[in-house]
């Protein structure tokens, strides 16, 4: 099932770059709800009641500074049993952490930028986060820009896909599973030589350990499990595709990370060898 999207919603661009970059989408047959917003597309799972994918095109240089607001709000194109909406964050210390984040949509005219910057408030683009993620929230948080930075001789233009990985042993609490991890891919044309070629460097953020130390069973319905600061990695696209279950084949090719033997996806709460622990900005593998 897919929305229709409306003239002023189009959603994700594949085209958006020099290159064609499909929104990813799942390697085997699964109900999805395709939803469309300004600058942005969420795949949402209606069993797990978070987004599968998320994709987004950034334009960093029609990029406006707008305030934030805070409407969060259900999408009326499903039902709210398929979303996890406000009750999932009532009474406890769980953020509603954006996927596709605030700002990176929020490009083009006022009104346009306006309309993403509101769209990014829908619970479909939300997922549980820890309320502090201390100095791993800065670092998640500026990937985006730092890719962009980066990538601002290509065009100043990157795309971006973001989501938990679903896992099927996440824990449990009213009625949702929790996320161990969350993933990211960022895309963006550098030009070599004369011509263009697609980049693509992906992450992910883990926050198992302080999940597998605790009996979620026995936190009660309004004790959620806790959610300490997160580890950050640069992956290989490849495990990424592994995790999720996602065709990234595309963006596989363009990994900016030298090719490594393709290794099973690690166990949460562990690194792959070919996983980079990221501390800094500076540790982040580009070019």
């Amino acid at each position: 099932m897919s929305d229709t999207p409306s003239p002023d919603r189009r959603g994700y661009d594949p085209l958006f770059l020099a290159l064609p970059v499909a929104l990813p989408a799942p390697t085997a047959a699964r109900t999805v709800r395709l939803l469309t917003y300004t600058h942005f597309s969420v795949l949402l799972d209606p069993v797990r009641r978070l987004a599968l994918a998320t994709g987004v095109n950034i334009d960093g240089d029609r990029l406006l500074d707008l305030a934030r607001g805070d409407d969060w709000h259900l999408d009326p194109r499903v039902l709210e049993t398929e979303q996890a909406g406000a009750e999932l964050y009532a009474r406890n210390d769980l953020d509603r952490g954006h996927l596709v984040r605030r700002r990176d949509p929020v490009w083009g005219d006022q009104v346009t930028a306006q309309r993403a910057n509101d769209d990014t408030f829908v619970f479909t683009n939300a997922a549980p986060q820890a309320a502090d993620f201390n100095q791993g929230e800065t670092l998640w948080s500026g990937l985006e820009d730092h890719v962009l930075e980066y990538a601002r001789a290509g065009g100043a233009r990157i795309s971006v896909f973001t989501a938990p990985v679903l896992d099927a042993s996440d824990p449990l609490y009213r009625g949702i599973r929790i996320p161990r991890r969350f993933w990211k891919v960022a895309a963006w044309v550098a030009q070599t030589g004369g011509e263009q070629a697609l980049r693509a460097a992906a992450f992910v953020l883990d926050q198992s350990p302080q999940l597998d130390a605790i009996d979620v069973r026995a936190s009660g319905p309004d004790s959620p499990p806790p959610l300490g600061p997160f580890r950050t990695f640069q992956v290989p696209v490849t495990d990424v595709a592994a995790l999720t279950d996602l065709d990234l084949a595309t963006l596989s090719a363009a990994d900016v990370l030298a090719a490594a033997p393709r290794t099973a996806a690690p166990a949460p709460g562990s690194a792959a060898p070919a996983w980079i622990p990221l501390r800094s900005a500076a540790d982040i593998l580009l070019g």
